[in-house]
């Protein structure tokens, strides 16, 4: 009897003891890192939003280190409007859409222009910038109007983007690719290439501010015209409330403030989808 109940007293340590392991292991199970539905300070969820601070004047870094921009201000202003705490995280342009896919980040605002070919590996919002591609040139040049005068030149452009894929169209070029605009927009005011195909807000915007000087931009015409969008990974739960955030600003003007404060100027009218 006495070796009976040893053996049952024994028995009921063991299983006490599996099941705490069990309990404290399905916890750190669940501990990892937070997602849209953890509870921010807005009560909403958080909101890892990723973003390249090298594209001014949409997303940068300020003298005091934080980031400043367009999309910024614009990405703050929505998350209040949805009540989501918005947690911005810097990456690599070309790197943005892997964490989307992976998980590591559940939103993106990084100028990034809607494409059939992006929209197949992330879901986007309604379109929240009217832009497109334009060649930059040195101040003296006069040869380079177009694209096709751009035959068997050569042109800088930014890893990942639109320009890097529109360069390839041109017959002969010699393709050099950078890791930001800025970089690319300096090898042209080196001499080190004869033209760069980039955003033209951020073109424009790096010649009137003077951070590079002795650059123009070719023609007045743009290449393309795009639409930029808020990237999430597919069927994300925070896309709707993101739509609707953007949308109120719209409507209520706020948008409209925050692109003056850019821009200086009227926004064109947004489509709620962009064509593809």
């Amino acid at each position: 009897m006495l070796r009976l109940s040893r053996f049952r007293f024994l028995r009921q340590v063991l299983i006490g003891l599996l099941s705490f392991v069990c309990v404290v292991t399905f916890a750190a199970c669940g501990s990892g890192t937070p997602t849209t539905s953890s509870t921010g300070s807005s009560g909403g969820g958080v909101l890892k939003v990723a973003t390249e601070p090298a594209f001014p004047p949409f997303e940068s870094q300020g003298t005091s280190g934080d980031l400043v921009g367009f999309d910024i201000d614009l990405m703050k202003a929505i998350g209040a409007e949805a009540g989501l705490d918005i947690q911005f995280q810097s990456l690599p342009f070309d790197g943005i859409i892997p964490a989307l896919q992976a998980g590591t980040v559940d939103a993106a605002i990084s100028a990034m222009t809607i494409t059939a070919e992006r929209s197949q590996s992330v879901s986007f919002s309604r379109p929240y910038f009217k832009a497109g591609l334009a060649i930059a040139v040195r101040a003296k040049e006069t040869g380079i109007t177009s694209l096709d005068s751009l035959k068997n030149k050569r042109i800088a452009v930014q890893i990942g983007t639109t320009g890097a894929d529109e360069a390839k169209k041109v017959a002969g070029a010699k393709i050099r690719t950078f890791d930001s605009a800025p970089l690319a927009l300096q090898e042209l005011a080196n001499g080190n290439v004869d033209a760069v195909i980039n955003d033209a807000p951020v073109t424009l915007y790096a010649i009137k501010s003077g951070n590079i000087s002795g650059l123009k931009v070719a023609t007045d015409q743009l290449l393309t015209e795009e639409f930029y969008g808020i990237a999430m990974p597919k069927d994300s739960p925070s896309l709707e409330k993101v739509n609707t955030g953007l949308k109120a600003l719209i409507d209520n003007g706020k948008y409209n403030e925050i692109y003056k404060k850019w821009f200086d100027s009227e926004p064109a009218t947004l489509p709620e989808t962009a064509p593809l």
